[in-house]
């Protein structure tokens, strides 16, 4: 197995790396969630390693959490209580456990999206 898992965040709202938000990986069976990892986006907005490395990539449904509360209350003060957005999940299949996964973020107040990126 030589694929593997990266993100990034991108704050579209300011124009700039999302630095700082903390992001979960969690291996999903059914009902089950397994947490794999926990890792912090740095002044890219990437993580400082794969998230998933090479050798421990396997084929399966993943979920990836980005806690994005703080971030925003730092950068977009005034959103309210409860922000709109705090808790973003993305829920994805591997089904190639020799690619490389690119799940990036693109990141607003009030709205986000992904995509398979490369």
């Amino acid at each position: 197995m030589s694929g593997y898992l990266t993100t990034h965040v991108l704050d579209t709202a300011r124009g700039c790396p999302a630095e700082g938000i903390r992001i979960a990986l969690y291996r999903v069976s059914g009902n089950s969630h397994k947490k794999l990892v926990e890792t912090v986006t740095n002044a890219d907005g990437r993580t400082d390693t794969p998230i998933l490395p090479k050798g421990k990539f396997a084929p399966g449904q993943y979920e990836l959490i980005f806690f994005c509360g703080d971030y925003l209350d730092g950068h977009a003060p005034g959103l309210g209580d409860p922000k709109f957005l705090d808790q973003i999940p993305i829920r994805f299949g591997v089904d190639d456990p020799d690619a490389h996964y690119h799940v990036p973020l693109l990141l607003s107040p009030f709205g986000y999206s992904t995509y398979r990126g490369s």
